[in-house]
Protein backbone atom coordinates (compact mmCIF):
# COMPACT_ATOMS: atom_id res chain seq x y z
CA UNK A 1 0.00 0.00 0.00
CA UNK A 2 1.34 3.05 -0.75
CA UNK A 3 1.63 6.40 1.31
CA UNK A 4 -1.20 7.84 1.98
CA UNK A 5 -2.96 10.64 3.72
CA UNK A 6 -3.74 10.58 7.74
CA UNK A 7 -7.62 10.54 7.21
CA UNK A 8 -7.24 7.81 4.47
CA UNK A 9 -5.17 5.25 6.84
CA UNK A 10 -8.13 6.08 10.36
CA UNK A 11 -10.34 5.23 7.52
CA UNK A 12 -9.03 2.04 6.95
CA UNK A 13 -8.25 1.05 10.74
CA UNK A 14 -12.16 1.74 10.93
CA UNK A 15 -12.76 -1.09 8.55
CA UNK A 16 -14.62 -4.07 9.68
CA UNK A 17 -13.05 -7.15 6.57
CA UNK A 18 -15.52 -10.18 7.32
CA UNK A 19 -18.09 -7.67 7.75
CA UNK A 20 -17.97 -5.52 4.63
CA UNK A 21 -18.28 -2.45 6.88
CA UNK A 22 -16.83 0.68 8.82
CA UNK A 23 -17.10 -0.02 12.98
CA UNK A 24 -20.21 1.08 14.42
CA UNK A 25 -18.84 2.26 17.64
CA UNK A 26 -17.05 5.20 16.01
CA UNK A 27 -19.50 5.48 13.23
CA UNK A 28 -20.85 8.84 14.78
CA UNK A 29 -17.57 10.36 15.58
CA UNK A 30 -15.91 9.62 12.08
CA UNK A 31 -16.53 12.94 10.56
CA UNK A 32 -14.84 14.28 13.51
CA UNK A 33 -11.77 12.25 13.69
CA UNK A 34 -11.18 12.14 9.78
CA UNK A 35 -10.98 15.69 10.00
CA UNK A 36 -8.81 15.90 13.24
CA UNK A 37 -6.73 13.39 11.17
CA UNK A 38 -6.72 15.72 8.35
CA UNK A 39 -5.38 18.77 10.96
CA UNK A 40 -2.66 16.22 11.49
CA UNK A 41 -1.53 15.64 8.75
CA UNK A 42 -1.76 19.44 7.65
CA UNK A 43 0.76 20.29 10.76
CA UNK A 44 2.74 17.53 10.13
CA UNK A 45 3.36 18.52 6.48
CA UNK A 46 4.26 21.92 7.38
CA UNK A 47 1.21 23.88 6.32
CA UNK A 48 -0.25 24.85 9.14
CA UNK A 49 0.58 25.49 12.94
CA UNK A 50 -0.11 26.47 16.13
CA UNK A 51 0.01 30.36 16.78
CA UNK A 52 -1.53 31.83 20.02
CA UNK A 53 -3.61 28.67 20.12
CA UNK A 54 -5.25 28.70 16.55
CA UNK A 55 -4.22 27.11 13.58
CA UNK A 56 -2.11 29.31 11.03
CA UNK A 57 -1.17 28.62 7.29
CA UNK A 58 2.79 28.59 6.78
CA UNK A 59 4.09 30.46 3.79
CA UNK A 60 5.14 26.81 2.63
CA UNK A 61 4.02 26.09 -0.73
CA UNK A 62 0.77 24.01 -1.39
CA UNK A 63 1.21 21.05 -4.09
CA UNK A 64 -0.86 20.60 -6.65
CA UNK A 65 -0.98 16.55 -6.56
CA UNK A 66 -2.33 17.67 -2.78
CA UNK A 67 -5.03 15.32 -1.68
CA UNK A 68 -8.47 17.08 -2.61
CA UNK A 69 -9.87 16.33 1.18
CA UNK A 70 -6.18 17.79 2.74
CA UNK A 71 -6.66 20.62 -0.39
CA UNK A 72 -10.26 21.43 1.18
CA UNK A 73 -9.34 21.45 5.05
CA UNK A 74 -6.47 23.66 4.65
CA UNK A 75 -8.45 26.20 2.15
CA UNK A 76 -10.97 26.41 5.49
CA UNK A 77 -7.86 28.23 7.01
CA UNK A 78 -7.63 31.63 5.14
CA UNK A 79 -3.89 32.53 4.47
CA UNK A 80 -4.38 35.83 6.40
CA UNK A 81 -6.72 35.06 9.28
CA UNK A 82 -6.20 31.81 11.67
CA UNK A 83 -8.96 29.81 12.91
CA UNK A 84 -9.46 28.32 15.97
CA UNK A 85 -8.67 24.48 15.95
CA UNK A 86 -12.16 23.61 17.12
CA UNK A 87 -13.82 25.46 13.97
CA UNK A 88 -11.69 23.95 11.81
CA UNK A 89 -12.29 20.69 12.83
CA UNK A 90 -16.36 21.15 12.60
CA UNK A 91 -16.17 22.80 9.33
CA UNK A 92 -16.42 19.55 7.01
CA UNK A 93 -17.08 16.74 9.29
CA UNK A 94 -20.53 16.35 7.90
CA UNK A 95 -19.03 15.36 4.13
CA UNK A 96 -16.10 14.25 5.65
CA UNK A 97 -16.64 10.59 5.62
CA UNK A 98 -18.08 10.16 2.09
CA UNK A 99 -15.00 12.38 0.80
CA UNK A 100 -12.16 10.14 1.87
CA UNK A 101 -14.24 7.27 0.44
CA UNK A 102 -13.73 8.32 -2.66
CA UNK A 103 -10.94 9.08 -2.27
CA UNK A 104 -9.79 5.49 -1.50
CA UNK A 105 -12.13 4.44 -4.29
CA UNK A 106 -10.08 6.35 -6.56
CA UNK A 107 -6.94 5.12 -5.35
CA UNK A 108 -8.09 1.42 -5.85
CA UNK A 109 -7.39 0.99 -2.65
CA UNK A 110 -11.41 -0.16 -1.71
CA UNK A 111 -14.71 -1.06 -3.90
CA UNK A 112 -17.75 0.47 -2.94
CA UNK A 113 -20.96 -1.97 -3.68
CA UNK A 114 -24.46 -1.75 -3.05
CA UNK A 115 -27.20 -4.82 -2.12
CA UNK A 116 -30.63 -4.63 -2.04
CA UNK A 117 -31.97 -6.33 1.40
CA UNK A 118 -35.30 -5.72 1.85
CA UNK A 119 -37.89 -4.27 -0.50
CA UNK A 120 -36.43 -0.41 -1.50
CA UNK A 121 -33.79 -0.78 1.16
CA UNK A 122 -30.02 -1.35 0.24
CA UNK A 123 -26.83 -1.48 2.23
CA UNK A 124 -23.34 -0.50 1.49
CA UNK A 125 -20.87 -3.19 1.25
CA UNK A 126 -16.91 -2.07 1.38
CA UNK A 127 -14.30 -4.26 0.45
CA UNK A 128 -10.32 -3.68 0.43
CA UNK A 129 -8.54 -4.53 -2.56
CA UNK A 130 -5.74 -5.84 -0.58
CA UNK A 131 -6.17 -6.66 3.19
CA UNK A 132 -3.09 -7.03 3.87
CA UNK A 133 -1.35 -4.10 4.30
CA UNK A 134 -4.44 -2.58 6.00
CA UNK A 135 -3.47 -4.89 8.81
CA UNK A 136 -0.33 -4.44 8.97
CA UNK A 137 -1.22 -0.79 9.67
CA UNK A 138 -3.43 -2.07 12.47
CA UNK A 139 -1.01 -4.05 13.88
CA UNK A 140 1.34 -0.69 14.27
CA UNK A 141 -0.85 1.22 15.41
CA UNK A 142 -1.88 -1.05 18.68
CA UNK A 143 1.60 -1.70 19.20
CA UNK A 144 2.07 1.84 19.09
CA UNK A 145 -0.36 2.04 22.62
CA UNK A 146 1.06 -1.67 23.76
CA UNK A 147 4.77 -1.21 24.16
CA UNK A 148 6.52 -0.85 27.62
CA UNK A 149 5.93 2.83 28.55
CA UNK A 150 9.44 4.66 28.72
CA UNK A 151 10.45 2.58 25.40
CA UNK A 152 11.27 4.05 22.20
CA UNK A 153 8.50 5.92 20.33
CA UNK A 154 6.53 5.21 17.41
CA UNK A 155 6.58 7.27 14.65
CA UNK A 156 4.17 10.61 15.07
CA UNK A 157 2.05 8.85 12.41
CA UNK A 158 0.97 5.90 13.91
CA UNK A 159 1.18 7.94 17.43
CA UNK A 160 -2.02 10.28 15.95
CA UNK A 161 -3.78 7.15 14.24
CA UNK A 162 -3.62 5.41 17.44
CA UNK A 163 -4.67 8.64 20.22
CA UNK A 164 -7.48 9.26 17.27
CA UNK A 165 -8.33 5.77 17.29
CA UNK A 166 -8.66 5.89 21.64
CA UNK A 167 -10.34 9.22 21.35
CA UNK A 168 -12.96 8.06 18.83
CA UNK A 169 -13.57 4.25 20.08
CA UNK A 170 -12.69 2.96 17.28
CA UNK A 171 -13.48 -0.82 17.92
CA UNK A 172 -11.25 -2.79 15.62
CA UNK A 173 -8.37 -0.93 16.65
CA UNK A 174 -8.50 -1.15 20.75
CA UNK A 175 -11.06 -2.68 22.98
CA UNK A 176 -10.78 -1.41 26.13
CA UNK A 177 -8.90 -3.95 27.69
CA UNK A 178 -6.21 -2.75 25.83
CA UNK A 179 -6.55 0.30 27.00
CA UNK A 180 -6.50 -0.38 31.13
CA UNK A 181 -3.70 -3.24 30.54
CA UNK A 182 -1.64 -0.30 28.65
CA UNK A 183 -2.41 3.29 30.45
CA UNK A 184 1.13 4.65 31.09
CA UNK A 185 1.53 4.02 27.07
CA UNK A 186 -1.37 5.49 25.97
CA UNK A 187 -0.85 8.61 28.68
CA UNK A 188 2.69 9.06 26.65
CA UNK A 189 0.96 8.59 23.58
CA UNK A 190 -1.61 11.56 24.53
CA UNK A 191 1.04 13.71 25.91
CA UNK A 192 3.32 13.16 23.08
CA UNK A 193 0.59 14.40 20.68
CA UNK A 194 -0.39 17.31 22.66
CA UNK A 195 3.09 18.30 22.81
CA UNK A 196 3.82 18.20 18.86
CA UNK A 197 0.34 18.93 17.43
CA UNK A 198 -0.76 21.51 20.25
CA UNK A 199 -4.59 22.46 19.81
CA UNK A 200 -6.09 18.91 18.23
CA UNK A 201 -7.15 17.29 21.08
CA UNK A 202 -8.41 20.05 22.96
CA UNK A 203 -10.31 20.84 19.92
CA UNK A 204 -10.84 17.05 19.06
CA UNK A 205 -12.68 16.22 22.52
CA UNK A 206 -15.37 18.58 22.40
CA UNK A 207 -16.33 18.22 18.52
CA UNK A 208 -16.31 13.96 19.40
CA UNK A 209 -18.93 15.14 22.73
CA UNK A 210 -20.77 16.93 20.57
CA UNK A 211 -21.54 14.47 17.82
CA UNK A 212 -21.89 11.73 20.46
CA UNK A 213 -24.78 14.24 21.96
CA UNK A 214 -26.44 14.71 18.91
Amino acid sequence: MPPMPLPHQLYLLSHQPAKGRLDDDSDAVRGSLLCGAAVAELCLGGWLRDRGGKAERTAKTVPANLDPFLAGVLGDVPPDRPRRWFDLLEQRWVTAPEAVQDGLVAAGVITVGHHQIVGPFRTKRIALTDPEPAQALRDRVRQAARRAAGSVPPPIEEAVLAVLAIEGNVSTVFGWRDLWRHKLAVRELKNRVDHELPGLRSALIPSIALRRAG
